[in-house]
């Protein structure tokens, strides 16, 4: 296993937050190297947090990517909006009804 496919929380293994295709969007949407870091980072922590949600992680991190489009101080917003409440984040996001498979693929391009 690689360090790319797993990141550690707490005692257990989990599986990395970020799909490969949200991976994408990130670095096209923030093409600085640095801030796609910390885009990743600041996800990475919110899946954590949001974690009691049972919500799949990549639809609420695709979210936040959504709202800030490409803006780091929206990503900032969009941020606090998941964590004063997720579902205000997926409402945000275009990604609160019942079609939200088909707005993530339309979002990401497909699995």
């Amino acid at each position: 296993m690689t360090s790319n496919s797993l990141w550690r929380v707490g005692d257990g293994v989990a599986e990395e937050p970020i799909s490969a295709r949200l991976h994408k969007r990130i670095h096209r949407n923030f093409p600085d190297p640095d801030a796609a870091k910390g885009i990743e980072g600041a996800l990475r922590v919110l899946a954590t947090e949001l974690e009691r949600s049972h919500e799949d992680p990549e639809r609420l991190l695709t979210a936040a990517v959504v709202i800030a489009d490409g803006d780091v101080n929206r990503f900032r917003s969009a941020i606090r909006l998941a964590r004063t409440d997720w579902r205000d984040l997926l409402v945000a996001g275009g990604l609160g009804h019942e079609n939200w498979p088909q707005v993530l693929d339309e979002e990401l391009g497909p699995r």
